[in-house]
Order: C-alpha cells, then structure tokens, then sequence
C-alpha cells in the first residue's frame, strides 16, 4: 500500500469510514484513554450514531492505568457523566502489568494492585460501571496480565456479552503519530474486506482505525470547529512548552513519557508525591531522565572497555530475568543480521563498504517501499557504527549497550517493535484457549 490522496477532506472520509463501521459490525465500541485523538472520536462518532443510526447502541471503553495527571482523571469523569446515559459505559481498573522503562530491576509495575491498595495513586473510581476485582465480569481476564492483552481480550468479552456477533473496537490511532504506526498501516496486507485501516484479533473481533490519515491540526481544528470538550491537559503542556508531538496522555512510567516525568512536579505536585512511592526508579528517572545516566545523551565509553564488553559487563550486573530478556533480543538481532539482513539504502551500502565493513547483499527487502537490498554482516557485528552518517539502523553493540542504560526492554532503539511482539501473544492465547473457547 502506498499513500494514496483522495478528493475529499479527513473529515469526509471519516463519515464514509463510519458509515462502513456501522453497517458491517453488529457491536461497536471506542476505545477511550482521555487522550486529543481518542476524545475526539469518540465525540465525532457518537454525533454520527446519533444524526444516523440512533437506535444503535455503542460502548465505550476506558483502561486506566491508575497513575496520570489529576486533568486527565477529571476529563474522563467529566465524559462519563456527560455520556454515561447514551452509551454503555465500562471503565476497567484491573491489575495488569505494564511496562515502566524507569527500573533496572523491573520490567512491569501493577496499576489497581489489589496488594498495594494502601500505595495508590488515587482512589478508585466510584461508579457502578466501574470494573475492578470486586466487579469483574470479563471472563477473559487473567488475573495480572499484560495491559495489551486486556484491551485484546475486552474485545473478546465485549463479542460474547452481545450476542457472539462481529464486533469492533475503534481506536483513534493516526499514522502520523509514529514511523512505527505509519509503517503498520503501511504494510498492512490483508485488512478487513482489503481496509488497511481495520485488522482482526479474534473470531468476529476486528479493531479499527478511522482517523488514521488525521494529522495533529486535525485533530484540534475539529475540536475548535465542533466546540468539543477535551483533556485541558494540553493546555498545560503548551504553557510549559512542550511541541505538539511531545504532549502525550499515557503512563507515566514506559517509554514514551519516561522523558518528561519531571513536568509532574510542576503541573502535579500532589500526585508527583504518589508517583514517587509507586515505582521503583520514578524519582531518579524524573532527575536524570535526559542525561547520560539513562543513555539520553552521547555516553562515553569507560576506560579499557569496548562497547561489547561493556555490554557483558552491564549484563552481569542485571537480575536473571532481565539479563535474559536482553540476552534474547540481542541473540535475535545478531543472527538476523548475519543470516537475513536488513534493507538499506545503497548511500548507506556504499558507506559501509568505503570504511572496510564486512558485508555481502542477500537479496531484496519487502519490508521497504523502494525495496532495498538486504546486507547481511559477516564475522562478528561491529563494535560501534560512529562513522556511518547516513543512517543509525545497522547493528552494533553499542546499540545493545544503549538499550540497557535506556532500560528499553523492548529495545525500540534497535529496531524491535510491538506490533510483531503483540501479534506474538494474540497467538500464543488463541493456541492456548483454542478449544476451551471454540477461538479455532
């Protein structure tokens, strides 16, 4: 799929998206984080219900992650009262693990931890539709589990409760946001009846995307336009300011918002006080989180180490699952790089081979829109990559070493991606609940 311009505007196409969305889906419902984008679908979408199919009845789903900003928190109580008659609400605070990137020691921390109620960053919130451990009708849920698996299996729960008819869960995920989410939509292959914007994730669960050509002005010239009301969040953000693309509404604590955890104590000091007490790592990375104390800035190497065994160094000094998470993914990389290869572009290609680089090419990528050749490394991966200037997506174990200071567990800064991972689990549960839910 390449980008493709229409004569209509985003907003055009998003009513002929949802026009699609309601006629081919029995159960529909948004997915709702009390971010801009997806505050603003919900708004749009809820306008179109009611202007053209008012007898359809939509959910609305909220995960919340327990730590944020007291605005959000207000936003989505204010949502809810405001809608909570219009449409079935449900409002998830279930223990789940979620990633933090604050910690050498931890790769999860537990929003709503039944065991840790006394540390909480704020209460739970009091509404009937509220589902934590005491009310929890999701037959799906595990107790614990990982935070992209209890949006997935939502879905799952949500298809039953209705009647086990196809269902939908809208996102409000643009392209624009990431080159990661750009290049999801980009080598989307088989979309729901050749959409590249919705995908499957169970028997009859589908998820879909209909703002995903939406840019950030967008976003706020509808809100402007509609007069919608939204997460004031941002207003903050700009004043202290922060650029469009740097105001995120997510956990505090995982990679994307590790950098401006300090902005808490500024817009937040009460729930900084929380925060602190609630993560191991939250204080030190609020201090040094754009410092060379977590890779932010060039390191430099110490004296009589080279960057791989720098590496090894650092490995030994990490708890068993940890250095064995790390251990894993740089196995991985290394073996693509010496059997498979990645696709570079020829400036790079000539790079490596006028600084004495040992490579050979291997055929052709299909992960590049201009198709490029694939190079494989042979002998041993370079310690470092300094010299080359054209691109920072070729191995080296300084690239390992940086994931360990930046506590990426993912090891985003070598390339590894979620969405390959995440697929990885959809698997791994429908092979495993396959014939006790009929999921074949």
């Amino acid at each position: 799929m390449k980008r493709e311009y229409l004569n209509e505007n985003v907003y055009e196409a998003l009513q002929r998206r949802l026009k699609f969305l309601f006629e081919e889906f029995d159960n529909i419902f948004v997915s709702f984080s009390g971010g801009k984008d997806s505050g603003l679908l919900l708004n749009l979408v809820l306008d179109f219900q009611k202007a053209h199919y008012p007898d359809k009845r939509i959910g609305v789903f909220h995960q919340d992650f327990e730590a944020q900003y007291s605005a959000t928190t207000e936003y989505v109580e204010r949502t809810f009262a405001r809608i909570e008659k219009d449409v079935e609400p449900y409002w998830v605070c279930l223990p789940m693990a979620t990633r933090t990137a604050l910690s050498s020691y931890e790769m999860y921390w537990y929003p709503w931890d039944n065991t840790k109620e006394d540390a909480w960053v704020r209460p739970m919130p009091q509404h009937k539709y509220v589902i934590n451990i005491k009310n929890n009708p999701m037959t799906t849920y595990r107790y614990r589990m990982h935070q992209e698996d209890l949006a997935k299996q939502f879905g799952r729960w949500y298809r039953i409760a209705h009647g086990d008819k196809k269902t939908v869960c809208l996102l409000g995920i643009r392209a624009d946001e990431s080159l990661q989410r750009y290049s999801g939509f980009l080598n989307r292959k088989y979309g729901y009846k050749e959409t590249c914007w919705i995908s499957n994730q169970f028997k009859n669960v589908w998820v879909a995307s209909p703002i995903y050509d939406w840019s950030t002005s967008d976003v706020w010239h509808a809100n402007y336009t509609f007069q919608y009301d939204y997460n004031r969040l941002y207003d903050l953000y700009y004043m202290t300011g922060l650029k469009p693309d740097q105001m995120r509404v997510a956990s505090p604590f995982n990679d994307y918002a590790k950098d401006s955890l300090n902005l808490y104590r500024v817009i937040d000091p009460q729930i900084w006080v929380k925060l602190i007490g609630r993560v191991r790592g939250a204080n030190f990375g609020a201090i040094y989180g754009k410092t060379k104390a977590m890779g932010y800035k060039n390191i430099t190497l110490p004296e009589g180490h080279t960057w791989e065994s720098y590496t090894r160094f650092l490995l030994a000094t990490l708890p068993s699952r940890l250095r064995q998470n790390y251990i894993k993914k740089f196995k991985t990389s290394i073996e693509f790089w010496h059997t498979v290869g990645g696709g570079l572009e020829e400036e790079t290609i000539r790079e490596l081979e006028e600084h004495g680089y040992n490579i050979r090419r291997n055929g052709v990528s299909n992960y590049t829109v201009m198709k490029n050749s694939r190079i494989v490394f042979i002998g041993k991966i370079p310690d470092h990559t300094d010299d080359i200037k054209s691109t920072k997506d070729i191995p080296s174990w300084k690239r390992m070493c940086f994931c360990i200071l930046k506590n990426d567990h993912l090891c985003r800064f070598m390339g590894f991606g979620l969405t390959r991972q995440q697929q990885k689990l959809v698997d791994v549960l429908k092979k495993k609940y396959s014939k006790v839910c009929d999921e074949k």
